[in-house]
């Protein structure tokens, strides 16, 4: 594996254990609140990193991503806690889920980074360059867990 791509996985390991590092101590029943001024919680938000994030690579590959295909009307942009059943993954499970994902995505597309595919709308035409997007997309992410917390405990 070349050193950028070593970085690259370096860097989801590094912001992905952030990301459960930031709701290790929130309890299941926060992790459902939704303060006022915001559409989600911690719960939906960690949901959306997961499935954002196997969603660009099937974009970009068109293949079928190996998510449930329930996820996205759980965890799909416009969605909301709402749209919740009892069969949607628990906060615990998300977090399991979360911490895994990065070694699969590694297992699964680490020899394939480089490999050449019709570009998307935003020009991405590989699967580094969709990689390098959902980092950025989980740091907004994280944000929001962060001042959903803020809200959550002060």
């Amino acid at each position: 594996m070349k050193k950028r791509h070593q970085v690259l996985f370096k860097q989801i390991e590094t912001y992905r254990s952030e990301v459960l590092s930031v709701v290790e101590n929130v309890s299941s029943k926060e992790a459902e609140i939704i303060p006022k001024g915001f559409n989600n919680n911690i719960r939906w938000n960690l949901g959306h990193i997961y499935l954002d994030q196997l969603l660009w690579i099937q974009t970009v590959t068109k293949e079928k991503a190996i998510v449930p295909e329930p996820f996205n009307s759980w965890f799909g942009f416009g969605t909301s806690p709402e749209d919740f059943t009892t069969d949607t993954p628990s906060f615990e499970e998300l977090k399991t889920l979360l911490k895994q994902q990065p070694a699969q995505i590694k297992q699964n597309y680490g020899n394939r980074l480089e490999e050449e595919f019709p570009p998307t709308e935003m020009g991405m035409h590989t699967i580094e360059q969709v990689l390098i997007r959902t980092i950025f997309h989980e740091g907004m992410h994280l944000q929001t867990i962060m001042n959903l917390k803020k809200c959550l405990f002060n």
